[in-house]
């Protein structure tokens, strides 16, 4: 892809390559400090100044939309014309940039741009948890359809999979002992309760997780064909927009799963009597946000043996 890309040679210094033509320029020295107390690399402002910001220049009359610059840190907060070839792409283009969480006037500048869509990568999806919803009656299923087979698989471990590595902390509610046996198994948190309805599934979890996390999941837990890159989107929206309420939706169809930030918690752990997380929903209209996923199937989930069926046979 056009751009620049940046990379530390230990004590020798740091170089900047055109993508596109190759061109290597050094643009820092090894500083040898026994204190530790200076960077350890020097900045070379004139290599900025020229070559550097050609090289950005340059990435203006390129056909791709896109460029990216990795990374940006320390040396280049020491040119000013860099800064500024920065800015200028920033208008003209769409920029994929690596940039260093020190606080440093430019970088801090870039993070906290209006357009800029950031991803730490230290912790890309914040501090969030997850509540699987597996506390349904299968009245209209005939049984207990969590565990019901689909494509070889107890049909609540496809959420069980997609939740792996993605969460702060998570639990399972359910009503199920079988749903409880099968989630020790995997090392999974679960909580067994006996109450019947929406709003205490949802009050028992977030009386379990959420004095710990700055965002919620509710994933119910049958929605087997939901997908991972489509939770991890979900995650990223939300961590960069930290006040809004965000679900999936495909077209004007809205569904499941949903992230609430922290302010809501209390509303949602008072709801009144066999009401879910919708109320709040209606309530705060102007905090919806929506992220849509790439097939509607992603939202459909399972209350019928013919649902089931359906689903693994594209019948739909």
């Amino acid at each position: 892809m056009p751009g620049v890309t940046s990379w530390v040679v230990p004590e020798k210094g740091v170089y900047l390559k055109n993508n596109c033509s190759k061109e290597i320029i050094q643009i820092g020295r090894y500083h040898s400090d026994p204190t530790h107390k200076r960077n350890q690399m020097l900045a070379i402002p004139e290599c900025f100044d020229e070559k550097g910001t050609a090289f950005l220049h340059s990435c203006l009359h390129t056909t791709s939309e896109w460029i990216t610059i990795d990374e940006i840190g320390f040396l280049e907060s020491n040119s000013c014309k860099y800064q500024q070839a920065i800015r200028t792409l920033m208008k003209h283009k769409q920029l994929l940039m690596v940039v260093r969480k020190q606080k440093l006037p430019f970088l801090e500048e870039l993070r906290n741009h209006k357009d800029v869509f950031l991803v730490d990568l230290d912790q890309p999806y914040g501090n969030a948890g997850c509540i699987i919803m597996a506390s349904g009656q299968g009245t209209r299923f005939g049984g207990n359809k969590l565990l019901a087979d689909f494509n070889g698989q107890p049909l609540i471990d496809f959420s069980l999979n997609i939740i792996k590595n993605l969460f702060t902390t998570s639990v399972v509610v359910t009503i199920h002992k079988e749903i409880q046996s099968l989630c020790i198994k995997q090392n999974i948190p679960v909580l067994l309760h006996t109450f019947p309805h929406r709003n205490d599934m949802i009050r028992l979890g977030l009386e379990t997780i959420g004095d710990h996390i700055d965002r919620c999941v509710f994933l119910p837990a049958d929605q087997p064909l939901l997908q991972k890159e489509s939770m991890i989107s979900l995650l990223l929206c939300a961590e960069n927009d930290r006040n809004s309420i965000w679900r999936t939706c495909y077209g004007d169809i809205v569904g499941s799963p949903v992230i609430f930030p922290s302010e809501f918690f209390e509303e949602l752990q008072n709801l009144p009597l066999r009401k879910g997380g919708s109320l709040v929903i209606n309530n705060h209209p102007d905090r919806i946000r929506t992220f849509s996923v790439s097939d509607i199937n992603e939202l459909r989930d399972i209350d019928t043996p013919d649902d089931l069926s359906q689903l693994l046979h594209g019948n739909l």
